[in-house]
């Protein structure tokens, strides 16, 4: 087979990536990135969730793969920009700082080929919860381990009965009214820093839900996460912005390759006339 040339993307985001925890599927992640390149590649926070590497020790190799990638991107040439977040709010400390060619920054402003002037920031700091309940954002996400727990289990099921990734988590969490609500007031409380600062749009990640849409004027995008979604918000050569399903893309991806496979001839044995005008039977 034809090795898979990578998609070359002016930037990309990525967010929500929960390294340390057994939610996280590196798999899908390293796969991703491995198939897409870019100018700049920014990560919009809770690359490594430390809250969860607080309580239990989790690392496996994928992990540490999905870090040395990055790296090795930074390394040939892609401007790589880490905007921390709140389960890795201790980077927060670095903030100004560069770490083997990475940015530490708080925030940034990125400009698109179009002259688009977009905000690049987590997004914690408008979730009421993480800025003036910590103890119940704690508690909150040990309930939402929960769920991963039980959305992993749920698909391994499905990748027995041959189905691709779909989250479980994300389907029922998206069914409750009040999370509904919440993830509203998010995107709005966005888009009106945005619109505060004079921006054009903002970027951000935190909530695990990944959208593209205006609202009240300025566009909001959320490049979603790698424990739920598997997306990424990526922008082509020519300034236009689109959101990356790759749970998606690797189903596709697979359905061909399995329709590749049932398309190949089958070899039959020669038949025994053919093999005596070959001199190869008595």
């Amino acid at each position: 087979m034809n090795e898979i040339r990578p998609t070359h993307w002016r930037t990309l985001w990525i967010s929500d990536l929960h390294l340390g925890t057994s939610g996280c599927k590196a798999d899908f992640l390293l796969d991703f990135l491995e198939q897409n390149e870019s100018d700049t590649l920014y990560l919009v926070g809770d690359i490594v969730d430390g809250w969860q590497l607080r309580k239990h020790w989790h690392w496996p190799r994928a992990h540490n793969d999905v870090v040395q990638r990055i790296l090795r991107k930074a390394r040939n040439g892609t401007r790589v920009v880490f905007v921390p977040g709140n389960h890795d709010e201790f980077a927060r400390e670095f903030i100004g700082y560069a770490f083997g060619d990475i940015e530490i920054l708080d925030e940034d402003v990125h400009v698109t080929a179009r002259g688009q002037r977009l905000l690049v920031l987590h997004g914690d700091q408008f979730d009421g919860v993480i800025q003036h309940s910590k103890w119940l954002a704690h508690l909150g996400d040990t309930l939402y381990q929960s769920a991963l727990w039980l959305n992993h289990h749920f698909n391994r099921l499905r990748h027995r009965l041959g189905l691709h990734y779909w989250s479980l988590s994300q389907y029922l969490k998206h069914k409750v009214k009040n999370a509904v609500a919440f993830i509203t007031d998010f995107e709005e409380a966005l888009a009106g820093e945005a619109r505060r600062r004079g921006l054009d749009g903002v970027v951000c990640g935190h909530i695990h839900k990944p959208e593209m849409r205006e609202v009240g004027g300025v566009l909001y995008c959320n490049d979603g996460d790698w424990v739920e979604s598997l997306s990424a918000l990526a922008e082509s050569h020519d300034g236009q912005l689109v959101l990356v399903d790759w749970a998606a893309q690797h189903a596709r991806r697979e359905a061909g390759a399995a329709a590749a496979r049932s398309r190949r001839p089958l070899s039959l044995p020669a038949l025994p006339s053919a093999l005596r005008r070959q001199n190869k039977h008595p």
